[in-house]
This record gives structure tokens, C-alpha cells and sequence, in this order.
């Protein structure tokens, strides 16, 4: 378990706070149009409410040694720039997911790319597994070009690998693997 923060090229990923709510929702809020087509929580109804269950997920999870979630800040002004993490750790074959989003108004500034950086990085040095994989949906160009970017190599396109708003997509899946 890691409960420290992640300094990395300007941002600051740390778990989240319950204080971090508030912005957290808002983010979500402003980010309907661009994140919702390719995750189904994003919605513009998100409360700070839900945010809070999704801290307290988040916890259980890292308690369980099964996720580490953080939020995206800008380390000179602190603002809330979105969320990373590493999740469906598999500690027999030391691998695990990484999933990122970034709030609209800071997309297109290398946040993204950033972060899944400093968590490979995480990865592979506090964790020590030996594989991250990026699970894409088949069109989402953004999160494509973020893998892309990051070196990570693209093996397949996995069907009916993502279920997003209760439908089976297929998936692009991309690994990192320490060099």
C-alpha cells in the first residue's frame, strides 16, 4: 500500500481527499462532452456526493491492495485537473491496469500523458510489477494518441473487451513494460 504523493513534471497525484469533492464534481460536470462517450460515471448529474463514494471506493480498494487511485493537481496552484490510477492489480502476475481522464478546460496540455508516465513509473519502481496495460474503446482517439505518446505498444484490438453504459465495446489494449 503507498498512501504518498507522486511528484511528477508539475503534477501532483495523490489520493484523494474528502475535500476534493466539491472540485472533483465540478470537474466531472464540465467534462460531460468529452469524457462521457467513453465512461459512463461522467454524467451531468454528478454530485459531490457521488464523488465521496468513489473516494470511499477508492480507500477499500487500496486497502485491498487491488487499486491505487489518485487525483491529477497542478503542483504550483493545486487545482484539480482530473483523476489516474492503477487498478485491476494482478499480484501472481504482477500486473495491473491504468486508466486516466482529464477534466475538458486542462485536456490537450499533457496532463494525461504526464500522469500515465509518473505511474508506470510507480509501477514499476514502489509496486514492482512487470506489466501495465491501457484498455482503450475502439474510437476514442484521445486516450489512443496518450497511449501512443507514452511508448506504449498497442497488441491487439480486444473484442467486446470494455462494457461502457452497459454496452460491449471493442478495445484496444497497449502494455508498458519496465525497459
Amino acid at each position: 500500500m503507498t498512501d504518498s504523493h507522486i511528484h511528477f513534471s508539475g503534477l501532483v497525484l495523490r489520493p484523494f481527499a474528502d475535500t476534493d469533492a466539491a472540485a472533483f464534481a465540478a470537474a466531472v460536470v464540465e467534462s460531460v462532452p468529452s469524457v462521457s462517450p467513453w465512461m459512463a460515471w461522467c454524467a451531468s448529474d454528478y454530485t459531490a456526493a457521488d464523488a465521496l463514494e468513489w473516494f470511499a471506493m477508492c480507500r477499500a480498494s487500496e486497502a485491498a491492495g487491488t487499486a491505487f487511485e489518485f487525483g491529477i493537481f497542478c503542483e504550483p496552484t493545486g487545482d484539480f485537473l482530473g483523476g489516474a490510477g492503477l487498478n485491476d492489480i494482478r499480484p501472481l502476475h504482477r500486473f495491473c491496469n491504468l486508466g486516466y481522464w482529464v477534466r475538458q478546460s486542462r485536456q490537450r496540455q499533457g496532463v494525461a500523458t504526464r500522469s500515465v508516465q509518473a505511474l508506470a513509473a510507480h509501477a514499476f519502481g514502489a509496486l514492482g510489477l512487470h506489466r501495465v496495460e491501457i484498455v482503450v474503446a475502439v474510437g476514442n482517439t484521445a486516450s489512443l494518441a496518450v497511449a501512443a505518446k507514452c511508448g506504449a505498444f498497442d497488441e491487439r484490438v480486444a473484442r467486446n473487451r470494455l462494457c461502457i453504459d452497459g454496452r460491449a465495446v471493442d478495445a484496444h489494449v497497449f502494455s508498458l513494460v519496465p525497459e
